[in-house]
């Protein structure tokens, strides 16, 4: 540096002396030092006290330097050429060495590279080489072991410090960045053993939140329901850096996971954490795509801890959070509605209810989503109706479009009264009914019973009166339950997770036994829901009327006794309600007391209402003996009849008995004594007739009636001739029986004994 100043001395000077020269026209070679020193302080003090002119700003000294060079060169030719021969440094100067150069040099100039932060030890007197040394000296990383985690831990049940916290943060970062496989990063720490690793998280997530809570002095108010945001305290800035990483880890330690019980554990940690997400948008946003993920993709006990995390951030900032929350908890459920089974229901059940407990956070909000989504779907819905093809139909009659359509009921359903949503119920209504009649065949009245059950669920819970009954009505009259089935069937039909039955399901003796049993329940719900109103008897009179018609003509008693309990009760109610009106003193214009009337009714009860509490609980108990029945069958394999045994077994009882009993009968030989199945192929079914394309499931839609033939139907003739035949036939005789005819029971011997024409 010394070096560098030295010479720009000596440049200032013999800039000095030229500006001397050309201002004395050549008479500054006799002036002496000191008169050069003189007039360099006058000229400076010129330049000070002269006032800017804006072609000087422009034109800047080096130009001038130049122009004086010039005329150097005419006035004073030995000393121009003098300075070509000695110093031509002088003469070929940059253009760019201009006056706002020297003035940018009186300010401070940021550096091209910016160093890394040192630890602060040392000396400002050292020069550059050994602080860069010294700074690659400090990225050294310290391998955190279990004794520090020991010691950190005991630190903060006493007292919790920033630099206590820092440390912490750090070595947690590095603990999240070997989930992902960066090996640390440029972190202080290093963790490199499972089990530092899960001491560290585990310190984490329990004693953190609490170290937190005591270092910004926050303390929870139990009975203020505001939420006490940290940013409120005064410690807060100077920790927030810090803070702002710990919860960076917690958000990207939630994306590497995949044990439950590991994933419960930071999600529990992660919703204690919530008043400080929502002080960091950045951190919390990020949060909340973790949280939405868990939600519709996690165990059981995530997605609860994942939705009470996302229900808390909504509530506290819903201007912020609840729209972009609600409309991707939305798509999340229509992703996971896509396919439907016995163990995906409790799930799909569990994304309605909670996303229905966030449509109830604002109306507002609920409006607009509600009637954006409905709309979509009567958009799909006319499409259907109009274009008549293939693909629109799909488009319709899928699992996505019936959840939705269900959980926009129970969204109405749950958040009524409201002015806001009324509105909504009317269209809705009309898409759902809709739906129903775009293809009424008999091959979609399972989807029939899903639409069914919303509209009486949305009927019951906002009290706006449906015509659902017709649309039950109308399968007693397509469904000829007369006709012999034309198969056996080998398990029931679960109605709850099909939208549409094969023409082979069609043909079993299932089908029918399902549909009564899914009328029987549709029927007896939607009564249950209008049981106290006061215009039951007319409502109840159709399906009266209609129930009595199918006792006649059916003539299948497994099919005749619900439907005929189902009349009964019906019949009963609508009894009980019109003595109950007989006795009532207004008249039916009084809607105010029509409204008194059948709250009394209902706080008393009905016939029907009794029935039905009792006949629930019976019901879900079945459903669920059903279900685990089914899969206890599923798991196991049918059992086969091996003839090789039953011949083995018979010949040892032969040889055991050969004394007893001549072998002059050569039929028993013949039998086998084994099983016979007489009858038309394919009666009890076969696997290569249970297989169904689903390529034609929405081909030909205008040839699907309900009058179409199922064949196979004489068959049963021939089995009932076969079970004569095989009823007639000898059977052969067990080895009890044996013995006890060795042994001379003579009661045995006379039942047991054959004529000569058997």
């Amino acid at each position: 540096m010394a070096g560098k100043q030295k010479r720009k001395l000596e440049d200032l000077s013999v800039d000095e002396f030229l500006l001397s020269a050309l201002n004395s026209d050549g008479e500054s070679e006799e002036e002496t030092p000191k008169q050069n020193g003189v007039k360099k302080k006058n000229k400076k003090k010129e330049l000070n006290s002269a006032p800017p002119k804006s072609d000087d700003k422009n034109k800047g000294k080096a130009s001038e330097h130049k122009e004086q060079l010039s005329r150097l060169k005419n006035k004073d030719p030995d000393f121009y050429k003098f300075l070509q021969e000695n110093d031509q440094t002088l003469l070929n100067f940059d253009d760019t060495d201009s006056s706002e150069n020297e003035d940018e040099e009186k300010y401070h100039r940021l550096p091209s590279t910016l160093e890394e932060p040192s630890s602060g030890e040392d000396d400002e007197d050292e020069d550059g080489q050994k602080g860069s040394k010294k700074s690659k000296k400090s990225v050294e990383t310290i391998k955190v072991t279990d004794k520090m985690i020991e010691d950190w831990k005991d630190a903060m049940k006493k007292e919790p410090t920033p630099r206590l916290f820092r440390e912490v943060t750090q070595a947690f970062k590095a603990a999240v960045a070997t989930t992902k496989g960066e090996g640390g990063g440029q972190c202080r720490y290093k963790v490199a053993d499972s089990s530092v690793f899960n001491a560290l998280v585990l310190f984490c997530i329990r004693d953190i939140y609490v170290a937190l809570q005591r270092m910004l002095n926050l303390k929870p108010d139990k009975d203020q329901k505001k939420l006490v945001l940290p940013s409120s305290s005064p410690k807060w800035q100077k920790n927030q850096m810090d803070i702002k990483m710990y919860l960076s880890g917690v958000a990207q330690l939630l994306s590497c996971l995949t044990e439950a019980t590991v994933i419960s554990a930071v999600l529990r940690h992660a919703n204690q954490l919530v008043p400080y997400y929502l002080c960091l948008p950045k951190q919390c946003r990020h949060l909340v795509k973790q949280l939405l993920k868990q939600w519709s993709t996690g165990e059981e006990t995530s997605r609860v801890l994942a939705f009470l995390a996302l229900n808390k951030i909504c509530r506290h900032k819903q201007e912020t959070y609840l729209n972009p929350i609600l409309k991707q908890m939305y798509i999340s459920y229509v992703q996971n509605c896509k396919f439907t089974s016995p163990s995906a229901l409790p799930m799909i059940n569990f994304m309605q209810r909670t996303l229905t407990e966030m449509y109830s956070l604002d109306t507002q909000t609920t409006y607009q989503h509600t009637f954006i989504y409905i709309r979509q779907l009567a958009i799909h819905l006319r499409n259907a109706m109009t274009m008549k093809k293939k693909e629109t139909y799909q488009s319709v009659y899928n699992w996505q479009y019936i959840h939705c359509l269900y959980l926009w009921c129970r969204v109405l359903s749950t958040l009524h009264p409201s002015d806001v949503l009324q509105p909504l119920i009317y269209p809705l209504c009309q898409v759902i009914i809709g739906t129903i009649k775009l293809v009424p065949t008999s091959r979609y009245y399972p989807l029939r019973m899903h639409c069914c059950r919303a509209l009486t669920l949305l009927s019951s819970s906002t009290n706006t009166f449906v015509p659902v009954l017709p649309f039950l009505l109308e399968i007693f009259q397509q469904v000829d339950f007369n006709k012999k089935p034309g198969r056996m069937s080998k398990k029931p039909i679960n109605f709850a997770v099909i939208l549409k039955l094969s023409k082979v399901n069609l043909m079993e003796k299932a089908y029918k036994e399902g549909l009564i049993d899914q009328l029987y329940d549709l029927i007896l719900e939607y009564f249950h829901t209008q049981a106290c109103t006061i215009g039951f008897p007319e409502l109840a009179l159709p399906t009266i009327i209609q129930l009595k018609a199918f006792l006649k003509e059916c003539k299948v008693a497994n099919y005749c006794k619900p439907v005929r309990q189902l009349l009964e009760k019906v019949q009963e109610n609508s009894s009980h309600i019109t003595g109950r009106r007989q006795k009532a003193a207004f008249g039916v214009a009084d809607a105010t007391a029509v409204a008194a009337w059948e709250k009394q009714v209902q706080e008393e009860g009905t016939p029907l209402n009794r029935y039905y509490s009792q006949w629930k609980k019976l019901r879900e108990k079945e459903i669920q003996l059903e279900i685990s029945g089914k899969e206890r069958m599923e798991d196991l394999d049918l059992p086969e009849i091996k003839r090789k045994k039953i011949q083995e077994k018979k010949a040892e009882d032969k040889k055991e008995f050969k004394d007893l009993f001549q072998s002059d009968s050569e039929s028993d030989d013949d039998d086998d004594g084994g099983f016979k199945i007489k009858g038309k192929k394919g009666t009890c079914g076969s696997d290569d007739d249970n297989v169904d394309d689903d390529d034609d499931d929405l081909d030909d839609l205008s040839d699907m009636s309900d009058d179409e033939e199922i064949e196979g139907g004489d068959s049963d003739d021939e089995e009932d001739e076969g079970d004569e035949k095989a009823s007639k036939a000898p059977q052969p005789l067990s080895s009890s029986a044996l013995i006890k005819l060795a042994e001379g029971d003579e009661d045995l011997v006379e039942d047991l004994e054959l004529s000569d024409d058997d």
